[in-house]
């Protein structure tokens, strides 16, 4: 069901190649991945040092199958007690990427499904960000290939405003990045950080015009969700679709940043 605040489904609701999103404590904050199927989740956490990408034997007969997957040796994993997944918490050295069970990705948390292609009137009326974007998603089949392909391979840094969890998952379902790679990022939750500041400063001035105190709230929330609107990866005219093989030349992990910007065309800031 759509609501002004998220997307709660039930487990069988949802299938592979879904971004999925819990909420923690008090909803303070969202952790987001994406569902590979057979009760796994792939996501981006904060992990220190993480490196460039590498070579790993990582398989998987089938994402959606439940099947187990086989890990290199030189893979490493989270501790957990999960009881269930033995595979539960499986991370390459050094990445933040993890495969979880969904129990533990989920924790005491309820489940919630990110909503893809919606219109600009939706998207301005949600209550907070990292909920929905008006961009449009890939075929599930891409989403999950991305996400099995960063978990053997990393996703780069984890910055709060700039490579973050919902960065992470709406990268997987959409494939775009945002060529500036200075600019804040494209999730929704760093835009409500940056942007609800900027809209009381920026609708200050008005309160000198305003006559009443809801009229100055009213300003206020518009400029903050104009803010939230204009940092959408589906608006954004500074994003470029980019092969998930082709991460570690985008991000000059391996030193080819320039080349890379210089053959991608479609990469004009």
């Amino acid at each position: 069901e759509m609501g002004l605040l998220s997307h709660r489904v039930d487990k069988s609701q949802i299938v592979a190649g879904d971004h999925i999103y819990t909420w923690r404590p008090v909803f303070t904050y969202s952790h987001h991945g994406i569902y590979v199927g057979g009760s796994k989740v792939v996501h981006f956490t904060r992990e220190k040092s993480m490196g460039s990408i590498g070579d790993s034997s990582l398989s998987s007969s089938g994402p959606s199958s439940g099947s187990s997957l086989n890990f290199s040796a030189s893979s490493s994993k989270v501790p957990s007690t999960c009881p269930t997944f033995p595979d539960c918490g499986f991370h390459q050295p050094e990445s933040g990427v993890v495969l979880s069970c969904l129990d533990c990705f989920l924790g005491n948390g309820s489940l919630y499904r990110f909503e893809y292609g919606v219109t600009p009137s939706v998207f301005l009326a949600k209550l907070r960000g990292g909920t929905c974007t008006t961009a449009v998603a890939d075929p599930p089949e891409s989403a999950i290939h991305r996400a099995m392909y960063l978990l053997q391979n990393g996703f780069g840094n984890y910055d709060v405003f700039k490579n973050n969890c919902e960065d992470f998952a709406m990268y997987c379902k959409t494939g775009l990045l945002i060529c500036d790679q200075t600019a804040l990022g494209g999730s929704g939750q760093a835009a409500c950080v940056i942007g609800a500041p900027l809209a009381a400063l920026l609708s200050s001035p008005l309160k000198l015009v305003m006559s009443t105190p809801v009229g100055v709230v009213t300003a206020t929330a518009g400029v903050y969700c104009l803010s939230r609107y204009a940092t959408d990866i589906g608006v954004r005219t500074d994003v470029t679709k980019v092969p998930v093989e082709d991460m570690a030349l985008f991000h000059g992990w391996e030193g080819h940043n320039e080349e890379f910007a210089e053959d991608n065309e479609s990469c004009e800031i």
